[in-house]
């Protein structure tokens, strides 16, 4: 589902944020993605959903290539991602209800379908009763929530999380994780970046360690690439 093979980004022709990275990711698979801040994490997500392109190396993304994709075909590869944000990213002039089915309208999804799938999704994330509050009025844990809601609202193949529980206290962090796993137990292939150790160190699902953009531990190494032609 996602290999990155050799893959090293520079910027400037200098700066490495990440040095011949790579793994393979298979379907519904729940991975960690640990390491300090700076070590690559997010730069590695946003080569997932194509906002960089490797210096050298290849990305395949959902029968998508690094190599030959063409920008008109990125909204598409995104479609089959959610992503949650570290910022939220949110439209504040617009309520929670709003905000989730916005990430529908641009598919072209009808108005019937978007209110049923809006309130699902709502109800998963325990938020039902604050569809019309805007993101403002919400607390952090609910905001973050709220991100969740509309990453999954398209039902995506894999859920993108960047340090989801990063502003968060240790109990609604929990929750959130809680979440993650409750969503990759329906068949969502979930990456989840973290530089939060002590929350992870119970969980038993692989981690991919960055440093310094270099891959230094990988706790699933015996698996074997999925090479892609």
């Amino acid at each position: 589902m996602i290999q990155f093979c050799h893959v090293t980004k520079e910027y400037d022709g200098r700066y490495q944020a990440l040095a011949d990275v790579s793994f393979f990711i298979d379907k519904a698979e729940f991975i960690f993605l640990t390491g300090k801040s700076g070590a690559g994490k997010t730069t590695l997500l946003k080569h997932i959903y194509m906002e960089e392109a490797p210096s050298s190396g290849q990305v395949f993304v959902c029968g998508y290539d690094s190599r030959y994709i063409k920008r008109r075909d990125i909204p598409y590869l995104r479609r089959k991602l959610g992503i949650v944000f570290q910022d939220f990213r949110f439209l504040s002039d617009r309520d929670v209800f709003e905000n989730i089915a916005f990430a529908m309208r641009v598919t072209g999804a009808r108005q019937r379908q978007i209110k049923r799938k809006v309130f699902e999704v709502l109800a998963l994330v325990g938020l039902s009763h604050k569809s019309s509050f805007f993101p403002q009025q919400l607390s952090g844990g609910e905001q973050q929530r709220v991100c969740i809601a509309r990453a999954i609202v398209n039902d995506p193949w894999v859920l993108l999380a960047d340090e989801p529980t990063g502003n968060l206290d240790a109990a609604v962090s929990a929750e959130v994780l809680a979440l993650l796993q409750q969503i990759n137990c329906w068949g969502t292939t979930v990456i989840m970046a973290t530089h939060d150790l002590h929350l992870i160190e119970h969980y038993h699902y692989r981690h991919l360690n960055l440093d310094r953009g270099m891959v230094l531990a990988d706790g699933d190494a015996w698996r074997k690439p999925k090479l892609y032609n």
